[in-house]
């Protein structure tokens, strides 16, 4: 069971200078005072990690709203009854600020109860005199359907988790409601968000509307690097074959307070019985001693010490009660003792908003779509608390394997959660400011880097998406099916970055010129190629690694960048990672469509290929240099793929 070694994909180490975590005079921290600087906007966009203090930033510039700028109400809303508790009465004066924040046990509508009576407390602290309302998205949404836009004037609404928000008009009625308050009433609106990433496929607000926000943004590298004892972050990936539950105890590290994550049950990793995966990794973990009546925890024996593990089951659900009980322990106790829980075996709980600030593990089964799901589940691991100086993010995945029938989408999630982590490690990254170099002299200082050939932006739009959307565009790009494939394969960096990322830039800004989405492109290699690279000090030249080799920061252009895929790495990783014939198995998934030839031309030359094989006594390769070999191979990795792909759509249909 012991430790698990395997290398990182991603190890992100910080300085643990205290500056996110300290406060000031009025008791703020560095997030709370960028944000605090800003409390004029009519709009404001909060993106900062979990833990930074959004919610009590929120509430310095709320109280400052009401008592300096004329707003009479502030409404909050939460995705959920539980997130709630982040804006309950808060005691503010006495560490400095000129005002508490204080809601009336009337006004917290996050409590049980009917959505009719919330409805009607919700009209109701509209008409009466009261200041502040906590409410759940859902309250606020049926309560919209009895007002008008115009019965938000005077007030300043508050949205906590904006990554809910949609600028899908079918299926967001928060997004099509924050519209109409927007251009129906003289609303201030404050909208917070953990995610760095607008949802994984429909924007939140349509580019007018959101060109209307004014943006805060305070990055995993700000918050991780200004923690007193949190000093780095590490993301892996381990691979097993067969089922998930025979190899979670090569990567379940029973020394680590750990998170685990199971699949979803319509994922190919589930077993399809959750309550038996969860006996399965109990029974890894050691032997079952007993259960306590009032928490619901499970206490485990540990095979190899002997020592006695807390482990929260929030999988089974067969007894709400029992599981109610286990949940509000963890909020409770385990939140503020250390010693309360060990282990907590989850499905789709514990990711948001959820606070156990002594998890360092977060070991996640199977490969998860969205970006943001996965920022949730890592934020979960970076609470800075004492004792506490290394968080871990552990990916475990299925390896493809060539006799099942779902072989592309295998090879295709294992490719999306490698270039999903080269994202994160971005993310997580220290943010340089990129500059024009005007002369040979013109040097980088600092934080900013000049670059030879760089093009500056030339419109508000593109210093809008410089300054707030790149981390969306490289989800897009690093998500995209021909992307992800492109970027393990042996694609040319030119091919990469002058035709597949402008391609994406265009679909997704459809509104820019040529010039535009070329100072776009530029950024989104620059930035992406620079933030990959370790640094490195000689002397007084800094120099920044690039395809493997160190480069004078000083001596960079923006010819040189381009000459290098920045996600090549991704190849180089799984290279390392899986085993030849894998590896192997994912070149041949990603050159099978390139190939040039229709299933029917493959099929015609079928009896060509079995002759073939009888003379030979092995199958064609297609890395031959004879060209009928070639073309034979090609033909059979056609056909392979084509009886994969009907043997996937009939196994779906039954």
């Amino acid at each position: 069971m012991g430790k698990h070694s395997r290398e990182n994909l991603v190890d992100v180490h910080y300085a643990q200078a205290g500056t996110s975590v300290s406060t000031d005079g009025m008791g703020m921290r560095e997030m709370q005072r960028r944000v605090y600087e800003q409390r004029a906007a009519q709009y404001l966009l909060i993106k900062a990690p979990p833990a930074s203090g959004k919610s009590r930033a929120l509430m310095f510039v709320g109280l400052d709203k009401l008592f300096n700028q004329g707003r009479r109400k502030v409404v909050v809303a939460v995705p959920e009854r539980s997130i709630g508790g982040s804006f309950a009465s808060t005691p503010l004066v006495r560490n400095g600020f000129f005002a508490n924040w204080e809601v009336k046990p009337e006004n917290n509508l996050c409590t049980p109860g009917s959505s009719a009576s919330k409805v009607e407390a919700f009209i109701r602290f509209l008409q009466g005199p009261d200041a502040i309302l906590v409410c759940t998205h859902a309250t606020l949404r049926f309560a919209f359907e009895n007002l008008a836009p115009a019965d938000f004037n005077g007030t300043v609404l508050a949205i906590d988790e904006f990554h809910h928000v949609s600028a899908d008009l079918e299926n967001s009625r928060l997004g099509s409601l924050l519209r109409e308050v927007m251009n129906g009433s003289d609303a201030h609106i404050v909208a917070m968000t953990g995610s760095y990433f607008r949802g994984d496929a429909v924007p939140v607000l349509m580019p007018g509307d959101e060109a209307r926000f004014t943006p805060v943004t305070f990055n995993y590298y700000d918050q991780l690097n200004g923690y007193k004892y949190l000093k780095s972050l590490g993301i892996g990936h381990h691979f097993y074959q067969g089922r998930y539950t025979d190899a979670i105890g090569e990567v379940l590290d029973l020394d680590k307070k750990t998170i685990l994550h199971i699949p979803n049950v319509n994922s190919g990793e589930s077993t399809k019985d959750k309550i038996e995966e969860v006996g399965a990794i109990v029974d890894t973990i050691g032997e079952v001693v007993g259960t306590e009546e009032g928490t619901g925890i499970i206490l485990v024996r540990r095979r190899d010490t002997g020592d006695i593990l807390r482990v929260a089951d929030l999988v089974d659900d067969t007894d709400q009660k029992a599981r109610a009980r286990t949940l509000a322990y963890l909020v409770d106790t385990a939140s503020k003792e250390r010693d309360a829980v060990d282990i907590i075996i989850a499905l789709g709980m514990a990711k948001e908003g959820f606070d156990w600030p002594f998890a360092e593990h977060a070991l996640t089964v199977g490969y998860r779509a969205s970006l943001t799901e996965i920022i949730q589940i890592i934020g979960r691991v970076t609470r800075d608390v004492e004792g506490k100086t290394h968080a871990q993010f552990t990916n475990l995945l299925a390896e493809p394997d060539a006799a099942q029938s779902e072989v592309t989408v295998s090879v295709n999630n294992m490719l999306k959660a490698i270039t999903a982590s080269l994202l994160m490690e971005q993310v997580l990254a220290q943010n340089f400011d990129f500059k024009a170099k005007k002369n040979p002299d013109d040097a980088s200082e600092g934080n900013t880097i000049k670059i030879g050939g760089l093009k500056e932006p030339s419109t508000d739009r593109v210093r809008q998406i410089v300054a707030t959307d790149l981390n969306d565009l490289k989800a897009k790009i690093l998500q995209d099916d021909t992307f992800a494939r492109a970027a393990v394969g042996s694609l040319e960096a030119e091919t990469t970055n002058k035709v597949l990322i402008p391609k994406i830039i265009r679909e997704q800004y459809p509104d820019l010129s040529e010039t535009e989405v070329e100072e776009v492109r530029q950024r989104v290699i620059v930035d992406s190629v620079i933030k990959t690279g370790r640094e490195k000090q000689v002397g007084d030249k800094r120099f920044i690694e690039m395809a493997n080799q160190f480069v004078n920061i000083d001596d960079l252009t923006i010819n040189l960048i381009d000459s290098i895929n920045p996600f090549q790495r991704a190849f180089e990783i799984l290279s390392k990672s899986v085993t030849p014939s894998v590896l192997k198995l994912i070149s041949d998934t990603i050159y099978a469509t390139r190939i040039e030839m229709t299933i029917d031309e493959a099929m015609a030359l079928f009896p060509q290929i079995k002759a073939w094989i009888a003379t030979h006594g092995r199958e064609p390769d297609r890395r031959a240099e004879d060209s009928e070999e070639h073309k034979l191979a090609d033909a059979l990795l056609l056909v392979r793929d084509a009886v994969a792909k009907r043997k996937a759509e009939l196994e779906a249909a039954q």
